[in-house]
């Protein structure tokens, strides 16, 4: 018989053979996803396409990209057998693509038998058998050559693990994966090998051994996984022993390093340190959330609070992303929340959900299921396409449509997103109700059926009828076994009271006078709150209901000034979801010259044909665009805005999140020069940077600005050249660069020169002028020249030794 899978990353039911009970753990149980069956317009096709697009083009992108590959060259190698490529893999961690998939798919087969997936998986089992050392050492990256394995991982086993190694990473996901795959199969081929990798984990590291942490963070997850399968305490012993090895006193590579969380002792830790890596403090945090609460550790506990706060109150952005630094896919300074530059990692989004939810079960307060949700239905679905197949690794809050960050892609050559994405999103029942002796907690409102088993012995089946998130109307039906006195916890979401998160990093423009409604069987209730919940503790029988009316107006969000990317702007929110102004549903293709006034009208309407049917939001906005004398224009015109989760899935273009609600903070349109229909070409081959960024007319705010700009990277001391082409021939006669430099971020830096030269004929000839050519940071670097008549300009650049250059602007006169 098939054992039963929990919510992906926590808690665990049945195996084949019972282990024990633990005598901790979280206070409130998840409902597991496999007991709730989702059935709406809006979940119900994701987790389908989920399960029959993306999970099979993952593995082909695993098998057409080498992921696979690598483990039967390691086989080869450990067997002396002859095979190509000795090369180690392009990155360490790219087993984890493998077992991300492994894991997304077997929650599949918890719900949806396929024999044929069944039979792929068991064949990717055996490969990842075959490379398995015999003392149980799994990881590609070394085995394939020993003697030149991954320069971030070493000569030697574990040597570089707090810096750059990924082995105790690569570990992690495999224990997800395999312990997914057991339940869903009741087989234990890669629970076995699981097991001897965890085996050999604590015959090496622990009291009176070596110490270790991981640099990227998960094994601590993966590891409490396997200690409630097995009920072995040396597992959840190892987990804690990693986490509180961390810190600046360790004997490790890296220690005392914020990237990766190393700064301090975790129990010491109060905040998601700027400079920290966003991906892996979210794993961190789950970990420590996990260990928690098998051990008890209040201190654990205790530094979480703390750091939550601080994520809540200064470092997430209005869609729930997380780790606003492209530099090191990093957390930033308190407030530091941009949003053209914002990274916003999918997978700090999919980690930022573990973390609340495992929250929500050690305090079973509401707050951490308004971020959870607020990410959810915004900055983690983004991450995916509407056809399952292209996907988002960042995940920003304003586009020019120019960048290569702008566009969906199909796969990347760092492949963890989309991974993340398929073992998420099979997942998604899980997180809708959790319960605790006699009291059941409903926490995400989507049309479903779901057998829930309660503590007491009693189950109850749950009927949710709703078109959530488009509709507040939510109507439940409630069918214990038998009459019961339980107590049903009803979620109304902080959106809906006021309050878009718990702290004050936001706030709605207006308050909404519209009352919640809630009824019991037809006769209202009143709605006394007690963490975010109202408690109807009553004797139910089948048969009973429960109606809840939340108001969706249309809300205008304000972020706390400290925010300075957000001055003079505002956010829209309908219910859960976060609005944003796309290119292709306003005039002219354009959105980041739009001005929203604060007594624009806005109205929601349903379109079932667009999006695979969306609400939008409609008004008039005003654009703005400069004049030939440099004076602003003003035209109404009719405006759209679109759920954010939905943006780039019909091209690449603009878009925008805070929309200017003032002139002065609006960026009108450039007035047209000679570059606007110019024809840019750059020399070398950049790496998905679009050199049309040079011409958009904006203005920086300094050389190491990430919005939008252009550079040679990764090729270091060339000589490089960027050409206009004009569309006709134009008499100009003076030019300004603004030079990108990211010091203290990266590796570009001002030119050691360049020089400016025009078309003439078939050859190029130099400007004639007395003005030096400036390499000045944060300010246009202006060149006037002898008039000249022509059909294109040519700089030249020379980096200096050993950087790369770049080019925020250049524009022409």
């Amino acid at each position: 018989m098939k054992a039963i899978a929990a919510l992906v990353g926590i808690t665990v039911l049945s195996t084949c053979q019972p282990a024990p009970a633990q005598t901790r753990d979280y206070p409130v149980k998840p409902v597991p996803f496999t007991a709730v069956h989702v059935n709406d317009g809006f979940w119900a096709p994701r987790i389908e396409t989920n399960r029959a697009v993306t999970i099979p083009f993952a593995f082909q992108k695993d098998e057409e990209t080498g992921r696979v590959d690598n483990f039967i060259r390691a086989a080869k190698a450990l067997h002396g057998e002859p095979f190509e490529n000795h090369r180690y893999p392009p990155y360490p961690f790219d087993d984890t693509d493998v077992y991300k998939v492994i894991e997304g798919a077997s929650y599949t087969l918890s719900v949806h038998p396929d024999p044929k997936l069944e039979a792929y998986i068991d064949g990717l089992i055996q490969k990842i058998a075959a490379a398995q050392e015999p003392d149980g050492y799994l990881y590609t990256a070394r085995t394939i050559d020993p003697l030149h394995p991954h320069p971030w991982s070493g000569n030697e086993r574990w040597i570089l693990e707090g810096v750059n190694s990924h082995e105790l990473y690569d570990l992690g996901h495999l224990y997800e994966a395999a312990v997914a795959h057991y339940q869903a199969t009741g087989k234990r081929t890669l629970l076995d090998i699981a097991l001897r990798t965890a085996n050999l984990l604590d015959q090496t590291f622990g009291p009176g051994k070596r110490a270790i942490w991981p640099g990227h963070q998960i094994v601590e997850m993966g590891l409490a996984k396997l200690y409630r399968v097995t009920s072995d305490p040396r597992y959840l012993n190892l987990a804690k022993f990693m986490l509180d090895s961390r810190g600046p006193d360790s004997q490790e590579q890296g220690a005392g390093n914020p990237y990766v969380q190393a700064q301090q002792k975790v129990v010491d830790q109060t905040e998601a340190v700027s400079g920290g890596h966003a991906v892996r403090a979210m794993y961190m945090y789950s970990g420590m959330a996990d260990v928690a609460a098998l051990t008890g550790d209040a201190a654990y506990v205790n530094a979480l609070d703390k750091i939550w706060e601080n994520v809540a109150g200064k470092k997430l952005h209005v869609t729930g992303g997380v780790g606003a630094r492209a530099a090191g896919e990093a957390f930033g300074n308190d407030y530091e929340l941009p949003n053209m530059s914002a990274y916003n990692e999918t997978c700090a989004a999919v980690g930022n959900d573990y973390w609340n939810q495992r929250l929500f079960l050690l305090h079973a307060d509401s707050r951490y299921i308004d971020v959870m949700e607020r990410t959810l239905y915004n900055g983690l679905i983004s991450g995916v396409a509407l056809d399952g197949k292209t996907f988002f690794y960042q995940n920003p809050l304003e586009a020019t449509g120019l960048a290569g960050k702008d566009q969906r892609s199909p796969w990347f050559g760092v492949a963890c997103c989309p991974g993340n994405i398929t073992r998420f999103m099979a997942s998604v029942p899980g997180y809708v109700y959790a319960q605790r002796n006699d009291a059941l907690w409903v926490n995400l409102y989507m049309g479903s059926t779901a057998d829930i088993k309660m503590d007491n012995g009693r189950t109850v089946k749950m009927v949710q009828d709703t078109r959530y998130p488009w509709d507040g109307a939510v109507k439940m039906a409630v069918n214990p076994d038998q009459a019961a006195a339980m107590t049903i916890n009803v979620r109304i979401p902080g959106w809906a009271r006021n309050e878009p998160i718990a702290s004050d990093l936001y706030r709605f423009a207006d308050k909404n006078s519209e009352a919640v409604v809630l009824k019991v069987n037809g006769k209202a209730v009143p709605v006394k709150l007690d963490k975010g919940y109202v408690a109807l503790a009553r004797t139910w029988k089948a048969g009973d209901t429960i109606e809840l009316g939340l108001p969706m107006p249309i809300r205008r969000v304000l972020a706390n000034d400290r925010v300075s990317d957000d001055r003079g702007r505002v956010a829209i929110e309908r219910g859960p979801v976060v609005y944003a102004a796309e290119w292709v549903d306003n005039p002219n293709g354009k959105v980041r010259n739009l001005m929203l006034p604060d007594a624009a009208k806005l109205t929601a309407e349903y379109k079932p044909d667009l999006l695979k049917g969306v609400e939008v939001v409609k008004g008039k906005a005003v654009a703005l665009a400069f004049d030939a004398q440099g004076s602003v224009t003003k035209t109404e015109q009719e405006f759209t805005a679109i759920p954010y989760y939905a943006w780039a899935n019909r091209g690449r273009g603009q878009m925008m999140v805070w929309i200017p609600n003032t002139v002065a903070s609006a960026k009108p349109l450039a007035f047209p020069t000679v570059v606007t229909t110019a024809k840019v070409t750059a020399s070398g081959r950049p790496q998905q940077r679009n050199i049309e960024v040079i011409k958009d007319g904006e203005v920086p705010s300094a050389s190491n600005d990430h919005a939008a700009y252009f550079d040679w990277y990764p090729a270091r001391g060339n000589k490089e050249s960027v050409e206009y082409a004009f569309e006709k021939p134009a008499t100009v006669s003076e030019c300004a660069v603004y030079w990108f430099d990211d010091t203290g971020q990266g590796s570009v830096r001002v030119p050691a020169s360049w020089r400016l030269l025009y078309k003439d004929g078939n050859g190029w000839k130099p400007v004639e002028t007395s003005d030096a050519f400036g390499v000045a940071k944060d300010k246009f670097n202006r060149v006037t020249f002898k008039p000249v008549t022509t059909s294109g300009l040519r700089i030249d650049v020379s980096a200096q030794a050993n950087v790369s250059v770049g080019i925020q602007k250049w524009t022409v006169k």
